[in-house]
C-alpha cells in the first residue's frame, strides 16, 4: 500500500467527530489500515488514527516494541480497533509526557485515566476488549481522541509543561 501524509494541528478534518465504520473486511477498509500501518512505521510512532491521514472514521491502530521515540516504555500489542469505547475502571489520572505526528517537534503533560476497559472491533468484526494500564492505557485514549477531533494540547492542563521537544529535552538531541 502506501505512506500517507500526516496531518498537522490546524488541519479542520482534525477536529472533527469521527463515523463509525458500518462494514468489516472490505478492500477499502483492508486497504485504509494496511495505509495506517505503514505511516505508522515510517513515522515511528506508537499509533495512529484514521483521522490523521483525513480519513474520517473511528479506526486506529497503535502497538510498541522497540521504538526510539519511546525508548523507555512498556510493550503495547499492536492493535486495530474500529469503533472503540473507553470506560474508565478508576477515577484516578496521572500526568505523564506526550507527543503526536499531527503536532510534530513538540511534547505536553497530559492527564489521563491510569486504568481503563476498552472495548472495540478487529478488522474482520471481531470484538477486541481489554483492561489496561501505563502507557498501553495512555496510547488507547490519545488514539481515540483523535476520532472526536481532540488533539492532546486540548487536555493540557498546565502549559508550563508545553513545548518544544529540543528545548523541554536538550540532552535527548
Amino acid at each position: 500500500m502506501a505512506i500517507q501524509s500526516v496531518l498537522r494541528m490546524g488541519e479542520e478534518s482534525l477536529l472533527q467527530v469521527s463515523e463509525r465504520v458500518e462494514k468489516f473486511n472490505t478492500p477499502e477498509l483492508n486497504n485504509l489500515i494496511q495505509d495506517m500501518h505503514d505511516t505508522m512505521k515510517h513515522e515511528e510512532g506508537a499509533g495512529l488514527a484514521a483521522p490523521q491521514i483525513g480519513i474520517g472514521l473511528q479506526v486506529v491502530i497503535f502497538g510498541v516494541e522497540q521504538n526510539a521515540r519511546y525508548p523507555d516504555v512498556e510493550s503495547v500489542p499492536y492493535t486495530i480497533l474500529i469503533n472503540p469505547t473507553i470506560k474508565p475502571l478508576t477515577k484516578e489520572k496521572e500526568e505523564d509526557w506526550e507527543g503526536c505526528l499531527s503536532v510534530p517537534g513538540m511534547r505536553g503533560m497530559v492527564p489521563r485515566f491510569s486504568k481503563i476497559h476498552y472495548h472495540g472491533y478487529d478488522q474482520y468484526g471481531n470484538t477486541i476488549s481489554r483492561d489496561v494500564v501505563g502507557f498501553h492505557s495512555r496510547v488507547v485514549q490519545h488514539e481515540c481522541d483523535h476520532l472526536q477531533g481532540i488533539l492532546y494540547p486540548m487536555r493540557i492542563t498546565n502549559f508550563r509543561t508545553f513545548g518544544f521537544t529540543d528545548v523541554l529535552f536538550p540532552a535527548k538531541n
